[in-house]
């Protein structure tokens, strides 16, 4: 067996058996700041799918994000109560709104990817991939250059997460109205 073969059994068992060390970790986390730069990634063999590299100019970040339904304020002036809505469910995941999270305290950084790291109740943590755009080794790397040349990825739905609330990862019946994109469509 490989070693990152390994490395993700490893981590999926720590899931399923070792449930006191993952809680103990759950808290820890729970109690740092929501947006956190980490030394190195919990989960390696997921983050080097997703184009992580140990090299200077490549941060970590672990985001804290609660879920849940959002709920909104009832509107005044003699309507319908009932007809107000006052919950609603937000369209992007919370996958997206975590790298976002952490593209806004990273400025000078682009979103290369993220994955998931552990749940607890509500929360979710996500371990967000960043790229410094200054960084020397980051513009001769070929792979991360083309990353960092797309200016603010997380807001504009560039990333793997982006792309699905865009609804681009769909083909077929029913996604006409999908590309190039929702709001081009409509204007056309």
């Amino acid at each position: 067996m490989s070693m990152y073969k390994e490395i993700k059994q490893s981590f999926q068992n720590e899931y399923k058996e070792r449930a006191q060390i993952y809680t103990q970790r759950l808290a820890q986390w729970n109690a740092q700041s929501p947006v956190t730069r980490v030394e190195r990634p919990t989960n390696l063999a997921r983050a080097r799918e997703l184009g992580y590299k140990a090299k200077q100019g490549v941060v970590i970040v672990r985001v804290r994000v609660k879920g849940g339904k959002k709920k909104r304020e009832t509107p005044h002036g003699g309507r319908k109560p009932s007809k107000s809505g006052r919950y609603f469910s937000i369209h992007k995941s919370l996958q997206a709104i975590a790298e976002e999270r952490a593209a806004r305290k990273f400025a000078n950084c682009e979103v290369v990817n993220s994955y998931f790291v552990g749940q607890a109740g509500s929360t979710k943590f996500y371990e967000v991939i960043l790229a410094d755009r200054t960084s020397p080794s980051i513009m001769s790397d070929r792979q991360l250059s083309g990353v960092t040349q797309q200016r603010n990825r997380a807001f504009r739905g560039m990333t793997s997460a982006g792309a699905k609330h865009r609804g681009l990862l769909h083909k077929g019946f029913g996604t006409e109205g999908v590309r190039p994109s929702m709001r081009q469509n409509r204007r056309r």
